[in-house]
């Protein structure tokens, strides 16, 4: 199978675009498999090749750096493009058809099964917790995409037969003209608005989920959520549709305490887990429908979802301190991510927000406040002193960093209550990624900073 992706690359003018770790990993594949071959690498960084010591030594390679760097692409044959790179205002009409990215060669040309899960909330969840139940389960498989480890670091060792875990965010299937044979599609909020030109853009990108697939597919998504209402359109695959609402047409669906698969009753919501929160049983609902789907054993994949732990930074808890307790949801960058988790704790009594404005709609978000039992909303820059300035009936406090934000939850949140930070907002512009933020708000709660 690598011997067919190394072949479509042979004898091509390839430019990597961005390199990051997945440009990284691109140039090494190709590399290990073609030395000879002439490369060239695209990136906004001037500092590239001080950075990257092993290109000095490669005398087939052509750099071009700094703020022209997406200037001529349509001179290329490919363009690897990173997930991280935008082309928002960029006219790419005479280039689009070559853009290319791992993962779509991934799904190009490996003969194997492929599971991928994408929204805008829930898709490490969801796909960490399936990769959880087949390996629990011993089917082999592989867990990749957006979890850190580019797809290009793995091929090596994936075999025929196997079933590859796919988590996919919208960057990664914004020019994809390939599907997985499984895909899942658990929501659509506003999110990534800087990326995109349009909401519609984001959208779509998400949507290229579902849209190659063939009638041997399987396609589940939820009808609950307003914006798969509205752009799911005529999926050629086999769809299963999926309400935690119970919504009609639905083969997937919770009634009475239980879920069911096809009116077969399947899992009962008092089964102990981790995983707290209706959001999270809607999750879970996924899981159930592709262990149907793949005719594993129902009683262990029950338990597999059972014994689940939470992903850091996803309404992780930290730890009960002077009777509080307090709870890192820093991957809570949408407002109606941050809701979700109000709803599943229960009682929180002190919440923090705030981060990069990226022009989403905070109208509903405010007014939930609003009318919540929540004692006090700290608020940090950016949009937490927007949204403190619109709230009238709650009581917010307004701060500049992380630090005072939890040195003023540890003042006013009542004990036996909890602290929930879920920034309803992106960290980038005060923090590397939600990860940093939420290292650090982890590290500040336990006086280890």
């Amino acid at each position: 199978m690598v011997k067919e992706l190394i072949n479509y690359f042979r004898d091509k003018k390839i430019i990597i675009l961005g390199f990051g770790r997945e440009g990284i990993s691109t140039y090494k594949l190709i590399r290990e498999y073609l030395p000879e071959q002439k490369l060239y690498i695209a990136d906004g960084k001037e500092d590239l090749l001080e950075a990257n010591d092993f290109l000095k030594s490669d005398k087939n390679v052509d750099i071009i750096c700094g703020k022209d760097y997406l200037q001529g692409l349509e001179n290329y044959d490919i363009i690897m493009k990173s997930p991280g790179i935008s082309f928002v205002g960029l006219d790419i009409s005479n280039f689009k058809n070559k853009i290319k990215s791992q993962i779509e060669l991934l799904l190009e040309f490996f003969d194997v099964t492929t599971i991928g899960v994408t929204g805008t909330k829930g898709k490490s969840t969801t796909s960490s917790l399936i990769y959880k139940v087949l390996k629990e389960q011993n089917v082999n498989s592989m867990f990749m995409g957006n979890i850190g480890i580019p797809a290009f670091d793995m091929v090596d060792d994936i075999k025929e037969g196997m079933t590859l875990v796919l988590e996919l965010s919208s960057h990664q299937l914004e020019y994809v003209q390939k599907s997985p044979n499984i895909s899942i599609l658990l929501n659509i909020f506003e999110e990534h608005l800087d990326h995109y030109d349009s909401y519609q853009g984001y959208i779509d990108a998400k949507c290229n989920i579902y849209k190659y697939q063939n009638d041997n597919d399987f396609f589940l998504y939820n009808i609950d959520n307003e914006m798969l209402q509205k752009n799911v359109n005529e999926p050629t695959a086999n769809v299963i549709k999926v309400s935690l609402a119970n919504n009609d047409g639905a083969s997937i669906y919770f009634e009475d305490g239980f879920v069911y698969y096809n009116g077969k009753k399947i899992y009962d919501n008092n089964t102990p887990r981790n995983l707290i929160g209706d959001y999270n049983l809607n999750n879970i609902m996924f899981v159930l429908g592709v262990s149907e789907l793949l005719d594993l054993n129902i009683e262990k994949t029950i338990e597999s979802i059972s014994s689940f732990t939470t992903l850091p930074h996803r309404l992780e808890f930290v730890g009960k301190f002077d009777g509080v307790s307090y709870y890192d949801n820093c991957i809570g960058t949408t407002p109606e991510a941050t809701i979700e988790v109000i709803k599943a704790l229960g009682n929180v009594d002190s919440l923090i927000i705030g981060g990069m404005d990226r022009g989403l709609d905070y109208t509903d978000f405010i007014k939930y406040l609003d009318e919540s039992n929540i004692g006090t909303i700290i608020c940090m820059p950016k949009t937490g002193h927007d949204i403190a300035a619109k709230l009238t009936k709650a009581n917010a406090i307004c701060v500049e960093t992380l630090e005072e934000a939890v040195e003023t939850a540890k003042k006013v949140t009542k004990k036996e209550m909890s602290c929930l930070i879920s920034p309803a907002a992106a960290s980038y512009g005060f923090f590397k990624n939600f990860e940093e933020k939420g290292d650090r708000f982890q590290a500040l709660v336990k006086g280890e900073e």
